[in-house]
């Protein structure tokens, strides 16, 4: 074979194997460019598929704090379309005085917001249900009460009228909040078997004039959306959590029966 076929043909040998080279140093690399690589992605992805539990619907509520001692943060829904998480609407939102805590250890009467994942029983209030609303919704009266008194048989249950065993000290009169229970909606926080002293009556509801005893608000527009967009047939939940640490969104669970 002449020389100068020979020279052309290694020297495109030479140049194949250089890109083959660069290809494989691009794919497997360092391993610090590849976890970087990595963790931008993850940090890129929705809030959503971040989580270590969404409670396993196609729609979610998420009610983020900056930190434990936040009383204000934002609430955005979810709607889970073609394997991904796509934010539906978003809302400023406000948090108990006294901040948020692990809802597995929270103590009743500390005005505190319990983060975890949590269902959504029933939807209610002193006003009527918006159009399109799919939640069973129940309407406030003058006998309607939230029972909290940890003796009681009815603790942490709508119950109407009193009973007996729960003293009007220790409930809510739910006709006593126009505003803030004009729209609203039950969180299963100690809900299916509760926990005396652990908390109740933890909604999600119409801003009032500032924090909340516990519970998560919204300005009332927000509230409206959500009650339209909700749809029980799709299991949403709310997940109550701060941006970092142990109560983040990313790390909450609901790891025991209070947390459901």
């Amino acid at each position: 074979m002449p020389r100068t076929r020979r020279t052309a043909r290694t020297a495109r040998a030479l140049a194949a194997s250089a890109a083959a080279a660069v290809l494989l140093a691009l794919t497997t690399g360092p391993a610090s460019a590849r976890t970087t690589a990595t963790t931008d992605a993850t940090a890129d992805a929705p809030l959503p598929e971040r989580m270590a539990d969404t409670g396993g619907g196609s729609q979610l509520l998420t009610a983020e704090a900056p930190g434990t001692g936040s009383t204000t943060g934002r609430l955005t829904w979810w709607d889970r379309r073609g394997g991904r998480w796509v934010a539906a609407g978003s809302a400023p939102a406000r948090f108990g005085a006294g901040g948020l805590t692990d809802g597995a250890t929270r103590v009743q009467g500390t005005s505190t917001t319990p983060t975890g994942v949590y269902g959504l029983r029933y939807a209610f209030g002193t006003a009527p249900a918006p159009e399109g609303t799919r939640y069973g919704y129940r309407p406030v009266t003058e006998e309607s009460w939230w029972c909290q008194d940890n003796g009681s048989s009815r603790y942490n249950r709508w119950v109407e009228p009193l009973p007996a065993d729960c003293r009007p000290t220790e409930a809510e009169r739910l006709a006593e909040y126009p505003t803030q229970y004009s729209l609203a909606l039950v969180i299963g926080y100690n809900y299916d078997r509760p926990v005396r002293g652990r908390g109740a009556g933890i909604f999600l509801h119409v801003d009032g004039a500032g924090a909340t005893a516990g519970c998560v608000s919204v300005p009332a527009e927000a509230m409206r959306a959500v009650l339209e967009w909700a749809e029980p047939a799709r299991a949403p939940h709310i997940a109550i959590g701060t941006a970092d640490g142990p109560t983040a969104l990313t790390a909450v669970t609901r790891r025991s029966a209070v947390n459901r």
